[in-house]
Formats: C-alpha cells, structure tokens, sequence
C-alpha cells in the first residue's frame, strides 16, 4: 500500500522531489530489513522508476545502487545500457557486473565506456586481455594507471602493438615494471621509428642520417635493457629481437664486447637447439675447436670466431677474479685479434665504434666523479 501511495504521488512530484525520492527508496531496498511483500513491492517500483523520463531519477537510482551487491540485477542492467551519465556509475562501481558483461561492453561500447571499465577496481585478466586487444589509446592508459588491474604478458604485448608509436601510452608502458623484456625492445624501436621521422629531426641532419643515429641508439638501448632483464626472460627477448631481425652477428658482437656473457648463452642456446647446461659450460671452460664449432651451428661466420674467442678469454679472467677489465679494453685486444690485415673492413669498423663509446662513456664517468668530488 505503500509503494502504491509512492508511485502516484511520483505521478505530479517535480524532477528533484522524484530523484531524492528515488534513491531514498533505492536504499531502502538495499539497506534496510524489509518483510518479504514490501521488498517485492520495492523491487516492482524501482523497475518502473527505469521509465522515469528524468535522467536526474535515474541517476539517483544509479548511486543508490552501483556499489550493492543486493542491487536487483535487472535494474542494474539497464541502468548500465542508460545515457552516459547514468551508465557511469554502474560501470564504473558495480560488482554485480561480471566479466563476460564488461567484455561485452568493451567490445561494443564507446571510448568512455571502454575507459569507464578499465578504471574499475580489480580488473580480471581476462578484463584487461579484451581491453588491450580492442579498446582505444586512452582506456589502454586508464587501465595502466589501475593499480588493482591484473595484466598478463600477452595484454601488455597487444598494447605495445597497438597503440606504441602513441607517446603518452608509450611513457606509461615504459615506466610500468610488469613490461616484459620483449615489448620494452619494441616501443624502443617505436621510439626510434618516430624519431627518424620527425620533420624537425629530418630538417637538422638529413633522413640518411637520423636513420643511422636512431638505429645505433636503439642497439646501445637494446643492449642497456639486457641489464635490466632477468634471465628468465632472455628466451623471449632473443626470440623477439630474431623475428625482428635484429638478432644480428654484430649484435651479438656487442653482447661479447660489453660482457652479456649469460644473454649471449641464451641466444646461442636458442639458435642452435644445444642444451642450456652444455653451451654454459662450453663459455665458462670449453675449448676453441668446440666454440668455434658452436659459433658455426649458430650461423656466425668465421670473421667473427676470433674476436670472440678472445673476449671470452678476456671475461673468464675477469670473472676468476685474475684481471680487471672493461669493454673498452675488450674491445681493443678484440682489434688487436684482428690484425692489420682486417683494418678497414666491417668488423674492425664495429669494434672500433664500440671501443670509441666505452672510452667516451668511461671518460663521462671519470668526469662526473671529479665533479662529485
């Protein structure tokens, strides 16, 4: 009788009477004991509230209920189909939504909805796969800058994918430490691509040489994230850097040159299906003959074999603790290996490259000690 009372009287209230009147009885409904009649009868008038042409009553009903789990279902449901304003809510807070509901509004709903939903606390993983895989740029960052959303490798991967060259979303993907090896590899080859594109980087020295600069950087990069990839993700680094043809003789080179001794097994173990345990202890202990051979299996060319060969010598000394060396002493005993005969050709020229950056970044240090001192 009650309720029946309400719903005329809702008949000829005025729009702000109705809204406070609505969410009075919305939280009536969740929040009080009611008996097993009038809850029913409040259930029926909160469902004919759905047709009340003020948005301002619905969204009164939205607040009242977006954050109850005794919600009725229904309600809920249609409230988060209303306008915008009134959908936020529910999107945004409900726990009465689940996952297939989300994920089907992901995928059909608008750019608010989509970030609406990645702003949620406590996004799934399975959420967040169907956020990365077809929501826009700024949902992608919305659900980054969730600390309570649950992402797997694979999300992250689609991410970089998708929207990389896009510097805000890039930032973000860089600056999170969940980011796989892999995908800090490609945004930093996004970064590269956007930098030898710029107008202004093209006007000041030409495309022939933004490009070169940029692909340099991007190896010296590559190089300063193996530093900061744990072994176990080595595998899917050197698996992406050889999809991508950057796993190159000259890069693994570098790897030697600079002392990446455990990346350099890895990439050797995954390019010549050798165990793991017999290419470490080939590095730590083996003979010439039998890394030389491991060098061929691998498809590094004869050219490269000495130079090799001699930095490993060089940094098991180093890791016996009989010499103390770096890679600008590396490299140079690696041109030394080379002899006059090779100056002048490709690898003399990258070893002298790598040489001529360890002494600069050597003598960087050295001058910035001085200036700490």
């Amino acid at each position: 009788m009650v309720v029946g009372h309400f719903l005329k009287w809702m008949e000829t209230a005025r729009v702000s009477e109705r809204a406070a009147a609505a969410g009075a009885l919305a939280r009536a409904y969740i929040d009080a004991e009611l008996p097993f009649e009038d809850r029913c009868a409040a259930e029926a008038a909160l469902t004919l509230l759905l047709e009340d042409p003020s948005a301002k009553v619905r969204l009164a009903l939205a607040d009242a209920l977006s954050m109850s789990r005794h919600a009725p279902m229904q309600i809920v449901s249609a409230l988060a189909a209303d306008q915008p304003e009134v959908a936020a809510l529910i999107l945004a807070r409900s726990p009465l939504l689940n996952d297939a509901d989300l994920i089907d509004r992901v995928a059909s709903g608008a750019a608010s909805t989509q970030r609406l939903i990645a702003a949620r606390p406590g996004v799934s993983m399975a959420l967040s796969a169907a956020i990365a895989e077809v929501a826009d740029a700024d949902a992608c960052l919305a659900l980054l800058d969730n600390p309570s959303a649950d992402i797997a490798s694979l999300s992250f991967r689609r991410m970089a994918e998708r929207h990389g060259d896009i510097a805000p979303l890039r930032e973000s993907l860089l600056g999170d430490g969940r980011l796989p090896s892999d995908c800090r590899h490609m945004l930093l080859v996004k970064l590269g691509d956007a930098l030898k594109a710029s107008p202004l980087v093209v006007a000041m020295m030409g495309a022939a040489r933004a490009e070169r600069i940029t692909r340099e950087a991007c190896v010296k990069a590559s190089l300063t994230l193996i530093d900061n990839t744990s072994s176990g993700e080595f595998a899917a680094l050197i698996e992406h850097l050889r999809i991508r043809g950057d796993l190159t003789a000259s890069f693994l080179v570098r790897t030697v040159a600079h002392g990446k001794i455990d990346f350099f097994g890895s990439a050797l173990v995954a390019l010549t299906a050798q165990g793991e345990a017999r290419v470490r202890a080939l590095l730590a202990a083996g003979q010439d003959v039998a890394l030389s051979s491991l060098f061929r299996k691998a498809g590094l060319s004869a050219a490269v074999h000495g130079v090799i060969l001699r930095a490993l010598k060089i940094w098991r000394e180093v890791a016996n603790g009989k010499r103390i060396a770096g890679p600008q002493e590396v490299t140079w005993l690696m041109l030394s290996e080379l002899g006059e005969k090779a100056q002048g050709s490709d690898l003399a020229n990258l070893l002298k490259s790598i040489h001529l950056d360890a002494l600069r970044e050597n003598a960087r240090g050295h001058a910035l000690a001085i200036a700490a001192a």
